[in-house]
């Protein structure tokens, strides 16, 4: 017997090694990535000065005398950012609702398969698909001389969330106990009744979750805004072509040099900082509200 478990406990203590040296891996590339940008980013940061960077309202990191203020980058970002979630979040929420509670037969199986295909398709193909509907969409219905704006790039960035979203939210409906739907029934609610007054409540860490993912992908989404944002440092506006924080990186990287390419890893770093105060902000609100319960 003492032979047996011996035989057992070495596999096991093997594996449980394995799973510690993943996690701490995992822990190492998080911490490689953040020194890196630390390192990379902070000489511009000092010698452009953090206010000139953070507030200043010109980028023109190529002229004769050069301008690094990134206040146009930040606003923009965090504006298409909201956007996005203000529209992508609710249909998200809702084709959530209807695959894990509503759909019948082979809708559910329908549905699914296109979630499941949004969220394979390459960024690439959202920009370019973009470029060649949404953008003369939005010059033609507004009447403007371009449509590579803001706007454009809101709706492209909604409809590229909208996979993430889907997929953890009903994940987490699902989660939600039968019981609490069963005894509402039981009450008289109607099935809607339910699922947004008893359902939705008891699921919100998990569709909280979707919308941190949701932020996140939008945030750092690159090569789809640039096809259809316009790529212009101005100051947003929602009919006006905008360059986002990614895009600021991802347009000039391949030619830059100097405090040039210093300043673009110091963008690098602020969006970094950006997405690392939206995580722990709002898993800060999903344990407070699970500790409330």
């Amino acid at each position: 017997m003492k032979n047996l478990k011996k035989s057992i406990d070495v596999p096991e203590k093997a594996m449980n090694a394995v799973f510690a040296l993943c996690g701490f891996l995992a822990v190492a590339f998080v911490l490689v990535i953040t020194v890196f940008l630390v390192i990379s980013g902070i000489p511009a940061i000092g010698k452009i000065g953090i206010t000139d960077f953070l507030f200043g309202t010109t980028w023109a990191s190529t002229a004769a005398q050069p301008q690094y203020g990134i206040l146009p980058f930040i606003l923009t970002s965090v504006l298409g950012t909201a956007g996005a979630i203000v529209i992508g979040v609710p249909i998200g929420l809702m084709c959530a609702v209807y695959l894990a509670k509503m759909s019948v037969g082979k809708s559910t199986a329908v549905v699914r398969t296109a979630v499941d295909l949004l969220s394979g398709i390459p960024s690439v193909v959202y920009g370019l698909l973009g470029m060649i509907i949404i953008v003369p969409l939005v010059r033609e219905i507004f009447d403007l001389p371009d449509g590579a704006n803001l706007f454009s790039a809101i709706i492209v960035l909604a409809v590229m969330i909208l996979p993430s979203v889907i997929s953890v939210s009903e994940t987490a409906i699902k989660a939600v106990p039968k019981e609490y739907e069963e005894a509402s029934l039981a009450l008289g609610a109607t099935k809607t009744e339910t699922v947004f007054k008893v359902v939705l409540p008891a699921a919100k860490s998990g569709i909280l979750t979707a919308v941190v993912l949701g932020i996140g992908r939008a945030i750092g989404e690159a090569m789809a805004v640039m096809m259809v944002a316009g790529n212009v440092a101005n100051m947003p506006k929602l009919f006006q072509s905008v360059r986002f924080l990614t895009t600021a990186v991802a347009s000039e990287m391949s030619y830059s040099s100097g405090l040039q390419r210093q300043a673009l890893f110091s963008i690098a770093l602020v969006l970094f900082v950006f997405i690392m105060i939206i995580n722990l902000i709002l898993n800060f609100v999903v344990k407070r509200g699970d500790s409330n319960e």
